[in-house]
């Protein structure tokens, strides 16, 4: 396989999200596709915050970002808090070190100083336009703008020693056939005579991420950079930055992205917002307008549902089967086979594998998390047997929260009854229920078996239609005609709380019959 060629000693990943609002589902999986990559071959899994942009930097998203990977079961092996040598961990705390490598590039002439107010590029990008052209800083200008290329050396070194505003450019080489690998999109050429000449070091004495990226990357011993397709329009410049420090690039691989339902277009907050879905895993509220944004986590979602349903989002074993725990996802992941195009987000595909994951907890687990939604609901579960109802309820349940609207019948009576499934009770039905009742008394042990034993012997011996009674009967315990098996119905609620519920329904039916 190309990546295992092509490793190093020891594989080691990273993901670099930056600090600036919470972590997207697309950030999420790019984190999952790292930590299984890297387990799989026995590798690093790091974190890494990469806060070089100070203006865009939100309070708290961060710590967001570490809490969405804990919830989510991805532990990172390195990084904030879990220093290993390769620290610190956060770019602002690096700052000092990136300026040697400015330095490097400048004395190599694989750099240069560049004094361009933003006001003049501004113009130029205007004049431009306007001539129904588009400004790019990079060779065909360069020499002709406000920087050191144009410049006599000695007054460039006035104007910084003056404290004039500066940034560092890189050179990028004119007109070369640069070839490189993408594990994923396999080979890519690019004509350099095409790109600009991208900052790498700003006025505020702080990096841009495409210095600070490979510089990290390199100080951190990455061996390979797992990302999303964004990126891949910069991984020309970080090829040639690699080249132009003389040091060995890691291998790449460049996620496909995670497309919105309908319609084209990357998944966005909006799009969320608009059919009613998170994209985000935990809840965020925005420090600066207090709006909250949903997550997956507080709308009752199990973080194994999600991450199984991230992992198939633009990659699949190759198989038919789509139920991965964790430790199975790291056994058959591949970078091979993730895709190159973009995958559609489905919001029902993501149902589904919460329905799946749900089924499987133990109805003891269930149990104490539906007491829960009682009290808030101000209902009690005293005498019943909790587990015994969310094992009747939970194989149509997708959430906790779905148990009530599904089983609320067993906590209160019927308030009323189903219009439909009304048209069930004929005149004689009331004789029916009233016999119905005469046998329930008399069953000693009042459980499932014994009671659909006795219902079904009477039945048999009256010649009387199971339909007759079966469904006027569902319809005085539960209101309509939905729910498990009736006489578990029973047995949950007890003897005295069915018999009081048919003797309910055949005086509010003989009052609204008449």
């Amino acid at each position: 396989m190309w990546q295992i060629s092509n490793m190093n000693a020891r594989v080691r990943v990273r993901f670099a999200p930056s600090p600036t609002g919470p972590l997207h589902i697309g950030g999420v999986r790019t984190a999952l596709f790292n930590y299984l990559f890297a387990k799989k071959h026995g590798g690093d899994f790091i974190l890494r915050i990469e806060d070089t942009d100070q203006t865009r930097f939100v309070p708290g998203a961060e710590a967001y970002i570490v809490e969405s990977l804990q919830w989510c079961g991805i532990p990172f092996d390195e990084g904030i808090g879990l220093e290993k040598g390769y620290g610190p961990y956060r770019q602002s705390e690096r700052k000092d070190l990136y300026r040697q490598y400015v330095e490097t590039l400048l004395q190599n002439d694989w750099a240069y100083v560049a004094f361009d107010s933003p006001e003049s590029l501004e113009t130029l990008r205007k004049t431009s336009e306007a001539e129904g052209k588009t400004f790019i800083y990079n060779h065909e200008n360069r020499d002709q703008l406000d920087n050191a290329l144009a410049l006599d050396t000695d007054l460039v070194a006035k104007r910084i020693q003056q404290g004039e505003n500066y940034v560092v450019r890189f050179k990028t080489p004119a007109h070369r056939k640069l070839t490189f690998t993408d594990i994923i999109r396999g080979e890519i050429t690019v004509d350099t005579g095409l790109l600009d000449d991208k900052v790498l070091f700003k006025s505020d004495g702080m990096p841009t991420y495409h210095l600070a990226n490979v510089v990290d990357d390199h100080l951190m011993e990455i061996s390979h950079v797992i990302r999303g397709e964004e990126w891949l329009p910069s991984l020309a410049l970080h090829v040639l930055l690699y080249e132009a420090f003389g040091w060995t690039k890691p291998a790449f691989a460049h996620l496909p992205l995670i497309l919105k339902p309908t319609g084209n277009g990357k998944l966005s907050k909006r799009d969320g917002d608009k059919m009613g879905f998170p994209v985000f895993p935990l809840n965020w509220k925005d420090p600066n307008t207090g709006e909250v944004s949903s997550g997956y986590r507080e709308k009752g979602y199990l973080p194994e549902a999600v991450v199984n349903m991230l992992a198939f989002l633009g990659w699949n074993p190759g198989t038919e089967q789509e139920i991965f725990n964790l430790s199975a996802l790291v056994d058959v992941f591949s970078l091979e086979n993730v895709h190159k195009a973009g995958a559609k987000f489905d919001p029902e595909k993501t149902k589904w594998f919460q329905h799946q994951y749900f089924i499987k907890q133990e109805d003891t687990v269930i149990a104490n998390e539906f007491q829960i939604v009682l009290e808030k609901n101000n209902l009690s579960s005293a005498g019943l047997n909790l587990v015994k109802i969310v094992s009747l309820l939970k194989e149509r349940a997708h959430f906790t929260e779905d148990l009530l609207h599904l089983g609320s019948y067993f906590f209160l009576p019927p308030a009323t009854y189903d219009t439909k499934a009304s048209k069930n009770w004929k005149p004689e039905t009331n004789a029916l229920m009233q016999e119905v009742i005469k046998i329930l008394e008399n069953v000693n042990v009042f459980d499932s078996k014994n009671i659909e034993k006795e219902i079904k012997t009477w039945l048999e011996a009256t010649q009387t239609g199971f339909g007759k009674v079966m469904q006027p009967l569902r319809l005085s315990l539960v209101g309509s005609l939905q729910g498990p098996h009736l006489f578990d119905i029973m047995e949950v609620i007890g003897k005295q709380n069915t018999i009081e519920r048919i003797q309910t329904a055949i005086k509010w039916f003989v009052t609204n019959n008449e």
